[in-house]
């Protein structure tokens, strides 16, 4: 495993560019992944798009489970390859993906069990249920390969190389895009398979996916390394793994669920404004997508760096990347002052929606560079190693800041007044993990190249 992206050597600004292209491109297609199954869904009635809407919060876990493990895999295997230990970085990647499909599998049995009982307690009805269970009995059959890709792919980003996982996954959108009408609505010699050809769709999209990753990974990069049976050695490697992937987990659990309760406060005041909230969120997610995918490059990067005991140069592009996401998204900002209400007249034709969608591109939006450099340091102490101080960041963001703010706000000046509250929460986050970055250095007693190497 050499530096043949030049994580180590190569001029910063360029690896991370290079690196984050692809990201780029990649998460795109995951964003159109959902877009395509829920547009052709939706071609089916109500019901069906109901029934749809309910499967999210489950399949949230699972994805929030698999991103908090791809998260460990990124950071460990970037700190043993810059450190030259190849042997160890081929066994821990082993050892999380037999954790990975083992865990993923489990929760998976136990959902397609509990189908029933699991979504009535989250609201389903009888006309919704019987479209709940032809979709999830496919959809658990597809996730440990959803999650073994997303993990696989991470294995491949943290030897620098962002451009095969975005590949793989442009081409299981395509697949999944080219599938869903077909087997969703029987064209052909199709059969018409309704919500259930949308499972089916997807986990053969994931199959092809994972067939690629696998053989990228096993075949022509040589990253995984078939081992012995070493219980020990398995436990101290998933131990270290979890020291990042639980964190990291439950730090990407938390965002929806303040969001939920920020819509239940919404709902209190003007149902408009919960339309309007929700229209904005996806919006908030295209016009974050260029921090999303610099976070994606930053982590193999510094975790790289740290395990070749290169901490300035691991500092140097974290500071980079906070610099140029505030200019970025502050140069974005500008164009949406003029064009925040022709925006919202795609979402609405109700003048109220609207008005407080309008309001939200005005004002939210504003705050982004601040917000991402949040998302940029949350990030980057993964590759530290310090989860806990990243997840401490968004609880002090959400439950300490935000949702206080939000009340109040919501006290003073109900609709207005809320929405104003989420961006002088990032605004003062956004300030405090500034002064972090500047303070942040790699720990000098305990590592987790060093306990690897320990094991």
């Amino acid at each position: 495993m050499k530096d043949r992206h030049g994580l180590l050597t190569a001029p910063i600004g360029r690896v991370l560019l290079n690196m984050s292209l692809p990201n780029l491109i990649g998460i795109m297609t995951i964003l159109g992944f959902s877009l395509a199954d829920t547009f052709f869904i939706s071609q089916l009635g109500t019901e069906a798009l109901a029934a749809i809407s309910f499967t999210f919060p489950v399949t949230l876990v699972i994805s929030s489970i698999a991103i908090g493990i791809g998260a460990g895999v990124s950071t460990n295997l970037g700190r043993l390859i810059g450190s030259g230990n190849a042997h160890k970085a081929k066994v821990f990647l082993h050892d999380a993906l037999l954790l990975t499909f083992s865990l993923i599998a489990s929760l998976a049995a136990l959902g397609s069990i509990f189908i029933t009982p699991l979504f009535r307690l989250l609201g389903a009805n009888d006309d919704s249920l019987p479209l709940i269970h032809d979709y999830m009995i496919f959809w658990y059959v597809s996730a440990p390969l959803l999650v073994l890709l997303m993990v696989g792919n991470q294995g491949l980003r943290a030897t620098g190389d962002t451009r095969s996982p975005a590949m793989i996954m442009t081409l299981a959108a395509i697949i999944n895009l080219i599938l869903d009408p077909l087997l969703i609505f029987g064209i052909g010699p199709f059969p018409r398979l309704e919500i259930q050809g949308a499972a089916i769709a997807t986990f053969i999209a994931w199959l092809v996916a994972l067939s690629l990753s696998g053989y990228l990974l096993i075949v022509k990069r040589k990253m995984l390394e078939w081992t012995t049976f070493d219980i020990d050695r398995m436990r101290a490697n998933w131990s270290t793994l979890a020291h990042i992937a639980q964190p990291a987990a439950l730090m990407n659990l938390i965002n929806p669920l303040a969001n939920a309760i920020i819509m239940a406060m919404l709902a209190h005041i003007d149902h408009s404004a919960v339309a309007a909230f929700g229209a904005g969120t996806r919006l908030e997610s295209v016009l974050l997508i260029v921090v999303m995918a610099l976070s994606s490059s930053l982590m193999p990067f510094i975790a790289q760096n740290l395990g070749a005991g290169q901490p300035h140069r691991a500092k140097a592009a974290l500071l980079l990347s906070i610099k140029f996401i505030f200019i970025f998204q502050t140069l974005l900002y500008i164009p949406l002052i003029f064009l925040a209400e022709p925006i919202a007249h795609l979402f609405s034709t109700d003048p109220l929606v609207i008005e407080w969608l309008s309001f939200y591109i005005l004002v939210l939006p504003c705050a982004y560079g601040p917000l991402g450099m949040v998302i940029i340091v949350a990030t980057s102490l993964n590759a530290y190693h310090r989860p806990m101080s990243s997840l401490v960041i968004n609880l002090c963001r959400l439950v300490l800041l935000m949702l206080p703010l939000a009340a109040l706000g919501s006290y003073i000046g109900d609709v207005k007044g809320l929405l104003l509250a989420l961006p002088i929460t990032n605004i003062l986050m956004g300030a405090a993990c500034y002064w972090l970055a500047l303070r942040i250095s790699e720990p000098t007693k305990i590592s987790a190249a060093h306990t690897l190497n320990e094991a």
